[in-house]
């Protein structure tokens, strides 16, 4: 299904990334799909769908009754300081679970108009795209890296963040460590699925732009251009933005819950390191660099899922502007005149953006928004529990 989009090393570890992500997630149960390569198309499995949903409730009843933290040195000092804080850490590993489960409920729920969405995606690819070379669109392949990166050190985060505070390795603990990481593994590839058909949006975008921009040189040295072409770049565009709009509708909630686990989890873990180093009197050891790894990371990713939304928008904008540069063009025909004004007149009333539950659209400015926010609930807790401090 992925194939390498050039012949150097970057495309072929790019390649590489996504058929370990397409894999891992068939492994995992979270894309329950079948690939049929004689007519290059996804095809749901109701098997797979049982196969996800034993699965990834095995790993969740695994996780419940073989806790990893409950009785960790660490936690149990900080606990018996700020009674506080072990109820926030009950809710919050409450709403953890709750956020694995809705997810990947979610996923197999909505998992026809999902493979719906792919398949016209890969339509798209085989029809549209594939004598366009895309070795030039280096974010793809930066994205698509970062993606892959960002997933593996989040499971390296939380094996260090595990096996640092347990002193005890019991095949107990072992069990419930082995759950856990599987089941953030499945929901981390199951956020992946919603950033790469995101990059992939991306992509055919500029591969647009890069048209519309090779048709402006033509007219600007002479050369003829036919309307019919343009045209048919606003259809491609036109169906790109159809496809965003539905992406967004499909994966908002379970993109929304992520983000909000990640920061609600990095509020909590600068909450326990205020307390374990500055109400306790702790030095900086092994246990605090532990905590501000993960909070690193975990910032890491959630910013991640911002740029890739804010870069296709980006793009999206950049079609508008390319839009323009046909005006300096004199003694233009009409023909072609008029399919860029359609052109234009699309692009002015509907642009590439990712609107997660008709509340907000995911780009930088919420991205700074959602951080701020963050700050602020953090020193809301400080002030409600200023005297337990």
């Amino acid at each position: 299904m992925f194939r390498p989009s050039g012949s150097g090393f970057r495309q072929k570890l790019t390649g590489l990334t996504l058929k370990g992500a397409l894999y891992g997630s068939w492994i995992l149960g979270v894309f329950p799909f079948t690939y049929d390569s004689w007519t290059r198309r996804l095809h749901r499995s109701k098997w797979l769908i049982a196969y996800g949903l034993v699965l990834n409730a095995g790993f969740i009843l695994l996780v419940v009754t073989n806790d990893t933290e409950s009785e960790t040195p660490m936690k149990m000092e900080v606990f018996h300081r700020n009674a506080l804080a072990e109820q926030i850490n009950s809710i919050h590993d409450i709403q953890f679970l709750s956020m694995v489960s809705m997810m990947l409920l979610r996923g197999f729920w909505k998992s026809g108009h999902i493979e719906k969405i792919l398949n016209e995606l890969q339509d798209l690819q085989y029809r549209h795209f594939r004598h366009y070379s895309s070795e030039e669109c280096r974010s793809f392949d930066r994205f698509v890296l970062y993606k892959g990166a960002s997933v593996v050190l989040e499971i390296i985060s939380m094996l260090v963040l595990e096996l640092g505070m347990s002193p005890i390795l019991s095949n107990q603990f072992f069990i419930g460590l082995t759950s856990l990481c599987l089941m953030i593994l499945a929901v981390l590839l199951g956020a992946s699925h919603f950033h790469l058909a995101v990059v992939f949006i991306y992509r055919y975008v500029w591969t647009v732009n890069r048209e519309l921009l090779r048709l402006v040189n033509q007219l600007a040295n002479g050369e003829t251009v036919e309307s019919e072409r343009i045209d048919y770049l606003l259809n491609l565009y036109h169906h790109l933005l159809e496809l965003s709009n539905q992406l967004a509708s499909i994966y908002d909630y379970q993109m929304v819950l992520v983000m909000a686990s990640f920061q609600i989890a990095n509020i909590l873990a600068i909450y326990f390191f205020i307390i374990y180093t500055i109400s306790l009197n702790n030095k900086l050891d092994f246990n605090v660099l532990i905590f501000l790894q993960a909070v690193v990371i975990n910032i890491f990713d959630f910013w991640l899922n911002i740029e890739v939304c804010d870069l296709a928008e980006r793009t999206g904008r950049q079609t508008s502007s390319i839009l323009k540069l046909f005006d300096d063009i004199e003694h233009l025909d009409k023909k072609i005149e008029r399919s860029i004004a359609d052109f234009a007149l699309f692009c002015s009333h509907r642009r590439l953006r990712f609107h997660h539950c008709g509340l907000f659209y995911v780009n930088y400015e919420m991205g700074f928004r959602m951080a701020i926010t963050s700050f602020l609930y953090l020193l809301f807790l400080l002030q409600f529990d200023f005297w337990n401090l």
